[in-house]
């Protein structure tokens, strides 16, 4: 079996029981307390952990970035992570994280790196309205035990739209996307935890003229259809008549992308559903797992002409 095929079965292992992988780092002293609080990402977003190489510093680069590395013969924009989010690293920026998101490829410069850990999503809770905006959730790295150790799982989207907004824009070309039909009646029902990129999708939707339903996690979403299926019994409809697809990201607290997903191709009332996976996590190990657990199309973020063809593609079907 390949690197490849391994890393697929490994992952739907894991999505199968309502888990994933997350790396623990420090970015140093946290402004006003002092303590060198625990951050981190998934793991899948990962490419390679170096230990920090030399760095070209490049003329009028954003103050937070530190400049570019030769990476096996890739220029690869080096993020000085504490710098973003206000911690002052007294080790020094020891180890680069290099990372791949949506089709980029980017690194981050942090102090240094602690553990990886297998969690629950339900072990992941909404950190909405707090962090600044650069954090989506809050990971309880103990489970429920009493005073366990908690670490902020960084919305890396917000935070290279700050850093870098000339490679990752914010505004959608309308007359790129074209209108999209739904059948009438019906809407779209999204879910996504990061608020910059629940703002990218309501733009793009309403850019196809698509009516939607926006969610913050796969579990608000969940509970979204069990409330229209109740509404549309009531009206002697079905759940079909009401949402024409389900447009889901797949790392979210609570309940993820691939739970949300899987729950509905299991439940008869939502089998016939389509749902689009609209991810950060991509390359094709993970659009291989995206396959395994019964989505009926994949999309990496952001990309609005590419969503809006999808949609009429699935809905085409």
């Amino acid at each position: 079996m390949n690197t490849s095929m391994r890393d697929i079965d490994e992952r739907t292992n894991l999505a199968a029981n309502s888990m994933f992988e997350l790396l623990l780092f420090r970015l140093g002293e946290a402004p006003g307390s002092g303590r060198r609080e625990l951050f981190g990402i998934n793991v899948f977003k990962v490419r390679e952990i170096l230990v920090m190489p030399e760095i070209t510093a490049m003329v009028n680069m954003p103050s937070s970035v530190m400049g570019v590395a030769n990476i096996r013969g890739q220029m690869i924009t080096v993020i000085n992570l504490p710098a973003v989010v206000g911690c002052n690293p007294t080790k020094g920026l020891g180890i680069l994280l290099v990372t791949e998101f949506a089709r980029t490829t980017q690194a981050f410069a942090v102090e240094e790196v602690n553990e990886i850990v297998r969690l629950e999503w339900k072990h992941v809770l909404s950190a909405e309205n707090s962090g600044g905006g650069l954090v989506t959730s809050i990971a309880r790295l103990d489970g429920n035990a009493e005073n366990t150790r908690l670490a902020q799982v960084l919305d890396v989207e917000q935070i290279l739209r700050d850093v870098l907004p000339r490679e990752h824009p914010a505004e959608i070309d309308e007359a790129e996307v074209g209108q999209v039909k739904l059948p009438p009646g019906s809407v779209v029902l999204a879910a996504d935890d990061s608020a910059v990129a629940r703002m990218m999708i309501e733009q793009g939707l309403k850019a196809m003229g698509i009516t939607f339903i926006m969610t913050k996690t796969g579990k608000e979403a969940w509970d979204m259809l069990e409330n229209l299926t109740t509404k549309a019994t009531a009206e002697g409809k079905t759940i079909r008549d009401k949402v024409a697809l389900v447009l889901t990201d797949l790392e979210m607290p609570v309940m993820d992308g691939f739970t949300l997903t899987r729950n509905m191709k299991q439940d008869p009332r939502f089998k016939d559903i389509p749902v689009i996976i609209h991810s950060s996590l991509t390359g094709s190990a993970n659009e291989g797992h995206v396959k395994s657990v019964g989505a009926d199309a994949y999309i990496a973020k952001f990309a609005a002409e590419e969503l809006a063809n999808t949609i009429r593609n699935v809905l085409a079907v």
